[in-house]
């Protein structure tokens, strides 16, 4: 009787462990889907697909966006690189100078950043079989102040979102 109430304790453990993935090595792969773009003059919807690859070099990934229209396609070829695994810290390498801190957690990379006077927020959720990938853009010279900035009620500075970008890509 002892033996089976440990197993029926222990049991929850030893599933959760087994599902337990780890970024980026569990999700390497090429994932395809439609990026739905949203901005205040309507919507647009694109193929985009985003590879994560392994490379020969340890802590080193191949990290490519492309966004497919009629036109042209652009593709990025980026390096995505650890910085600190163990606290979630990487680096988006764009191999052109530019290095954006990205931040791991739950298996979704986020990262921060400004270019031109706007403000990026990227979220990239990777799951078993596919990523959700977002990007927000707002303009730093839309910024609104509010609030008192005292001690009890501090200065908030907000920034209107202007463009959102949504996809569900599958893994092939």
């Amino acid at each position: 009787m002892r033996s089976y109430f440990l197993f029926i304790l222990l049991f929850p453990i030893v599933l959760f462990s087994q599902d337990t993935k780890v970024f980026p090595d569990d999700f390497f792969g090429k994932y395809k889907g439609k990026l739905n773009i949203h901005n205040q003059n309507g919507s647009q919807v694109i193929d985009m697909e985003l590879h994560l690859l392994p490379t020969d070099t340890i802590a080193r990934y191949k990290y490519t966006i492309i966004y497919k229209s009629d036109k042209v396609n652009q593709e990025r070829k980026y390096t995505l690189l650890e910085k600190d695994k163990t606290k979630g810290q990487y680096i988006i390498d764009e191999n052109n100078g530019i290095l954006l801190n990205a931040f791991v957690t739950d298996n979704t990379l986020y990262s921060i950043f400004e270019v031109q006077g706007s403000l990026l927020t990227t979220t990239e959720h990777f799951a078993d079989n596919y990523v959700d990938f977002e990007i927000m853009y707002s303009n730093k010279n839309n910024m609104e102040k509010s609030g008192k900035n005292t001690e009890e009620i501090p200065e908030v500075l907000s920034y209107p979102v202007i463009n959102v970008q949504k996809a569900r890509l599958y893994k092939e």
